[in-house]
């Protein structure tokens, strides 16, 4: 028999979590949360904050999926102009030895960067996006990079298969895979937001990969039995 938490326990996990990241001011986040849904509100001064908070939420075993509706509010001594955190958002393209900066471009407006451009990785898309969310001035990021690849979408397939089979068997069984040209799918039901990104992050690496759509479910119980039965 497996416990449930209710959702003022959960609700305690998240603002201990909140608490006990560094990255994140808890008294500025307000949390609600109904039904193992977290809903995050309130204002902090910069995107990288907001990405954290919603990275300390998902840490709470029982957590099912988290809303984050926390704004950015980028404080005067911190707001610089476009054109200044245009030429970071270079620099740190430029400087990230996993994205290819030469294939991407970047358009700035009020502090919300877009990024733009073709890329032959879908973890280039994903890096490119996380070495600029942390600058200074950013307010949010638009990611509109395009993966091009060539591609066998039945290989990609079982290569991906594969790769989950390597993880864990139970894994393999428990998650369902839909390829559609390069464009993953991924449903089923795993324990934890960890495992889950796990998943996530090692799919992400196949080559051919361009998009990763994830329709995975968190249950917070032991579905080893019910995999087995399936």
């Amino acid at each position: 028999m497996f416990y449930k938490k209710k959702d003022e326990e959960l609700k305690s996990g998240v603002l201990f979590q909140l608490g006990w990241d560094s990255r994140v001011r808890q008294t500025e986040i307000g949390v609600i949360v109904k039904d193992g849904v977290v809903t995050l509100t309130g204002t902090v001064g910069s995107y990288a904050e907001k990405i954290a908070a919603k990275e300390a939420a998902h840490r709470v075993r029982g957590v099912l999926d988290v809303a984050n509706d926390i704004e950015v509010h980028v404080p005067g001594d911190a707001l610089g102009n476009d054109a200044d955190i245009a030429q970071a958002v270079r620099h740190a393209l430029d400087w990230d030895v996993l994205v290819p900066a030469d294939q991407i471009h970047s358009t700035v407006t009020h502090g919300w960067v877009t990024l733009e451009g073709n890329v032959e990785n879908y973890r280039h898309r994903l890096d490119a996006e996380r070495a600029v969310g942390h600058l200074r001035g950013v307010r949010g990021v638009t990611n509109s990079i395009t993966v091009v690849a060539p591609i066998n979408p039945e290989k990609l397939k079982h290569v991906i298969e594969d790769v989950l089979s390597v993880r864990a068997e139970r894994e393999a069984v428990r998650i369902k895979v839909q390829v559609e040209g390069g464009e993953v799918s991924l449903g089923g039901a795993v324990n934890s937001w960890d495992e889950a990104n796990a998943i996530l992050g090692a799919v992400s690496h196949a080559p051919g990969v361009t998009a990763v759509h994830d329709h995975l479910v968190i249950h917070p119980y032991d579905l080893s039995f019910e995999a087995a039965q399936s």
